[in-house]
């Protein structure tokens, strides 16, 4: 069986153009997609960003569903920790209904910015009645099953309109804890391999989510380059790195830049940490040699689906890669 192919798009303001045209280059981008036979195009959450304009994809992804007809949209992902599980259960539950089997609802533990946008996001909420992720997941999740749920803290609700067909769950991570939690939810998993790539990771998450779920095997969220020559994709991908900065009480967090990550450090106050530069596991060269890399990729590890980052690209070097991969795919698939 050949590999599904799919895409993460954040957005970019790269080369200083507006919130609007950006915006309007993922619509351009997810129709090239469909066209190309992509299986699902996701957006992400990003707060106070100066690089990225999606920071309330539910919104993005109405929109897009409105400008295409079969590939199915979604979030990679919606920040929970911000929200209320029914307030998210209803907005997708609307999608759902408007769109019905097209829509995808990934969550992710990530804070999506720097603290000081945490705290503006989170302004009301008070610390002593506040959900763990965990918590939070297993509400939405049952309220996406269209449960009435009444407990010490809920009153019989239910998250409506009640969609004829459900969005599909995704947990989006990278550890053994993620794979655990997804499938207590009896969501899919997508591994985040742009942010992680740790190939003993990847094997760890990957064998505890099969195991949990006899045999399923998460998706996988992955970055690309591609380019005419193998050396240009290389040296593009050589320059693009991410920042990790390490608490002294063991918290890690990935930021894309030095300054990002101290100022990370700064709005929390703390000055017991280390910034680590660590190189993006990218997969990068021509068209071809990245298709048979997802292939190996695929016979190494059983993955059915790639969802692909391109980062540090143009709308235009996002849209070839989509027609070139989506050319080796089907060619692979013959």
């Amino acid at each position: 069986m050949v590999y599904q192919l799919s895409m993460l798009d954040k957005c970019p303001l790269h080369g200083g153009i507006t919130a609007h045209q950006a915006l309007l280059n993922a619509v351009e981008t997810v129709q090239a997609a469909e066209v190309a036979g992509f299986t699902r195009f996701w957006v992400a959450e990003h707060h106070n960003s100066l690089t990225h304009a999606s920071s309330a994809p539910e919104i993005l992804v109405s929109y897009l569903l409105a400008a295409t007809q079969s590939i199915r949209i979604g979030t990679g992902g919606v920040m929970l920790q911000h929200y209320s599980p029914y307030k998210i259960a209803e907005v997708f539950n609307v999608l759902a209904s408007l769109a019905p089997g097209r829509v995808d609802i990934g969550i992710g533990k990530a804070p999506g910015g720097l603290p000081s946008s945490t705290q503006a996001l989170q302004l009301e909420m008070s610390a002593d009645t506040r959900l763990s992720f965990e918590d939070k997941a297993l509400y939405l999740s049952q309220f996406l099953e269209g449960y009435a749920l009444e407990n010490s803290r809920i009153k019989r609700v239910t998250a409506t309109p009640v969609p004829v067909q459900k969005v599909q769950g995704f947990l989006l991570g990278a550890s053994i804890e993620s794979a655990k939690l997804a499938a207590k939810l009896g969501w899919k998993m997508s591994y985040a391999g742009h942010l992680n790539g740790s190939e003993q990771k990847l094997y760890e998450t990957f064998a505890a989510y099969k195991s949990v779920t006899k045999g399923d095997v998460p998706q996988a969220a992955l970055a690309a380059i591609v380019a005419p020559s193998i050396e240009e994709a290389n040296a593009r991908a050589a320059n693009i790195a991410i920042y990790k900065i390490h608490f002294s009480d063991g918290k890690v967090f990935s930021l894309p830049s030095y300054t990002i990550a101290e100022d990370f450090a700064a709005e929390l106050g703390r000055t017991d940490y280390q910034i680590k530069k660590e190189p993006l596991q990218i997969i990068s060269g021509t068209a071809k040699t990245v298709s048979q890399t997802l292939f190996e990729l695929q016979h190494k590890y059983g993955i059915q689906e790639f969802m692909l980052e391109f980062p540090e690209t143009t709308l235009n070097e996002r849209i070839t890669a989509i027609e070139s991969l989506a050319y080796y795919q089907q060619k692979y698939a013959g």
